[in-house]
């Protein structure tokens, strides 16, 4: 192998390297920067019968960069076969360049069955965040002692989550018997414990539904506990027994772009997860509506 000469070519390495590195560094940077804020993730309920692979196939045409899975009973994956399943499902994910972002589940409290080993799997495959299952209101019992009942085992909840790294939401709901209805009740239950542990996958969709124009007060109240926001959107139709909400595409419906406008100020840097429930299956037509639903989110976060 033939030699350097001595002085000026070891002088014109280093200068050479010197920039190649800075070179390097600046397109590393610039790739930081113009790296997206928030994660847009689907949630794949409607998908739960098309298999991993062929789910993950729609994800990435769809333009989502993950998922918000249900490992919950009939869900997309099984509880009880979660440590054989959802690694199944991340492989199909990860060869595609996405990621799992969120597991739904039907967790309340440390007692739910499979309860730690969901959590543990998700966690093993890099997710990190969850979903908790529905609370009800029982509508004959006073609603604040059935408040003060759930924040003892919410508090054992939140203790294994910080033990397993995990964090917990509480997703707000629409409905007269749904915790969470309010959005205020989530808040009193989750107002003294760790807000990296549990707090809120905050719902603008439900929260509109609900609130109506009260959603600023809601999501600044809630932004401290912020584990994940879920996106949908509707309309109010009168039907024969009155007016009832109907899911559609997203900027058709009650749900404000101004939402959106304040999210990027906030403080939240968590995934958002785009809900598409008001159709099911994944054929063409399907996915370019989902495609089209996306792309308006996008639009609307500037990403």
């Amino acid at each position: 192998m033939s030699e350097l000469p001595p002085a000026l070519s070891r002088r014109a390495f280093i200068s050479t390297a010197v920039a190649a590195g800075a070179a390097l560094s600046l397109d590393a940077i610039g790739q930081t920067a113009s790296a997206p804020r928030f994660r847009i993730a689907g949630f794949t309920k409607p998908f739960q019968s098309i298999g991993y692979e062929h789910t993950a196939e729609v994800v990435a045409e769809i333009g989502w960069s993950g998922i918000e899975c249900p490992v919950r009973l009939k869900g997309q994956v099984e509880p009880e076969r979660v440590a054989d399943e959802l690694p199944k499902l991340h492989a199909a994910l990860k060869s595609r360049g996405l990621d799992l972002d969120i597991v739904t589940t039907d967790i309340v409290g440390v007692s739910t069955p499979f309860a730690e080993q969901v959590l543990r799997t998700a966690k093993q495959l890099g997710c990190s965040r969850y979903r908790l299952g529905f609370f009800r209101y029982k509508l004959d019992q006073p609603i604040a002692a059935q408040l003060a009942n759930l924040k003892a085992g919410l508090r054992d909840l939140a203790a294994l989550n910080k033990e397993l790294g995990m964090r917990g939401g509480i997703q707000n709901h629409s409905g007269a018997t749904h915790l969470g209805c309010a959005v205020w009740d989530i808040h009193e239950l989750v107002r003294d414990l760790d807000p990296t542990a549990l707090g809120i996958c905050f719902d603008i969709g439900h929260g509109t539904l609900e609130g109506g124009t009260s959603w600023p007060i809601e999501a600044r109240l809630m932004e401290p506990f912020f584990a994940a926001v879920f996106v949908k959107d509707f309309l109010w139709q009168r039907g024969a027994k009155g007016f009832a909400p109907v899911w559609g595409p997203l900027g058709d419906g009650m749900v404000r772009r101004e939402f959106f406008d304040w999210l990027k100020k906030s403080s939240f840097e968590g995934p958002i997860s785009q809900h598409v429930e008001y159709i099911s299956g994944a054929g063409p037509e399907q996915i370019a509506i989902m495609k089209k639903d996306c792309a308006t989110l996008k639009s609307w976060l500037g990403a």
